[in-house]
């Protein structure tokens, strides 16, 4: 969809910010792969300036855990992607203006776009976009997917923020990179947007229309039978899949609750109100315990320590301690090789015994 006004938009926002369509900029620059981890995409989304949004991990597609959580905005779904996957429901071309898509133009940055994909269309009192992401929006909602998803590319800010996970690389196993690039895995959102429950995936033409949500249904009921038909839609080994949830951030979401019983607290019986201060100020101890590991954690991750474990392979190097050390585990591996190929011999035998 080609509009002036969309363009002129666009041009002033390339003179006086980081945003532009520049299609040949948004394909070099490079993005990282990001860990699928609630912590590393809940400090993503602090990251961007998105206030009162955090990311949780789904164990279970039983409906009690996602009722723990709720309210829930939207889900983020990891899982091994194959060029010949059919949709689940209908690709729409001619979405609603309401709906807000960006096709992904840029390699690994799938992670980014999911999160996007939610905090963009999503409309809820709890959760406040911020600048940068307020100011991506309303620069780019009159273009069409395809440009978006090149503004995006070519975002700075957003994309400082998403490398900023990078891993250091030292050393290359060729090997694993080979299994690597065998393997690719995406991630897309789910959620409703007015009446209907879709699949955003940058890789698709448009937004996936899966079902229409009934009054008073909840989304999450018409969402969790579908995730679990696609995952059983894989060979029985394949366990690579990953659930997350984009929820209120919970910590707020307690302390509003706790100024809530105090504000009730004389209408309650003094049993029941200690009761209920008591494991509100319990969950409240554990979500900020798990923001202050979240943070260590993402220090650790964003840490280069290539430079300290150069260093002190030198200085082992240099006192003698590192020779000793490569012979005990080529030794190790030489035995772990050979202990594998005497099971494999067992096996055979046996295998050949049964044949008979």
């Amino acid at each position: 969809m080609e509009d002036s006004n969309g363009m002129e938009n666009l041009q002033a926002a390339a003179t006086t910010s980081d945003l532009n369509t520049d299609t040949e900029a948004a394909v070099n620059d490079s993005w990282c792969d990001i860990e699928s981890d609630p912590g590393v995409f809940t400090q993503l989304i602090r990251d961007f300036g998105c206030v009162g949004a955090q990311v949780e991990e789904i164990w279970s597609l039983e409906a009690n855990i996602f009722h723990n959580l709720e309210p829930i905005h939207g889900l983020i779904f990891l899982f091994k992607w194959m060029h010949d996957e059919q949709p689940d429901g209908r690709v729409v071309s001619n979405f609603d203006e309401n709906i807000y898509f960006a096709k992904q133009v840029v390699e690994n940055s799938c992670a980014t776009q999911a999160i996007l994909s939610l905090l963009l269309n999503l409309r809820h009192p709890d959760i406040e976009l911020g600048e940068t992401l307020t100011r991506f929006k309303d620069l780019t909602i009159r273009l069409d997917p395809l440009r978006r998803g090149y503004c995006l590319g070519n975002d700075r800010k957003i994309r400082t923020a998403h490398n900023s996970f990078a891993r250091p690389t030292f050393i290359v196993n060729e090997s694993q990179e080979e299994e690597i690039e065998d393997a690719t895995y995406h991630f897309v959102s789910y959620m409703p947007i007015g009446e209907r429950l879709y699949e955003l995936d940058g890789l698709r033409l448009g937004p996936t229309e899966l079902a229409v949500i009934a009054p008073g249904q909840n989304w999450l009921d018409i969402a969790r039978p579908i995730i679990e038909a696609r995952m059983h839609s894989y060979s029985t080994d394949e366990i690579h899949f990953n659930l997350m949830a984009l929820v209120s951030d919970r910590q707020r979401f307690y302390e509003r609750q706790i100024e809530q019983l105090q504000r009730d607290s004389l209408q309650l019986p003094q049993p029941q109100r200690e009761a209920e201060m008591n494991e509100l100020l319990h969950r409240l101890r554990v979500e900020k315990e798990k923001n202050r590991q979240y943070s260590v954690e993402n220090a650790r991750r964003r840490h280069n320590y290539v430079p300290f474990i150069v260093e002190l392979l030198k200085q082992m190097g240099e006192i003698g301690e590192l020779t000793p050390i490569l012979v005990e585990a080529k030794l190790n591996a030489h035995e772990a090789n050979e202990s594998s190929e005497k099971v494999e011999v067992e096996d055979e035998f046996y295998l050949s015994q049964i044949l008979e």
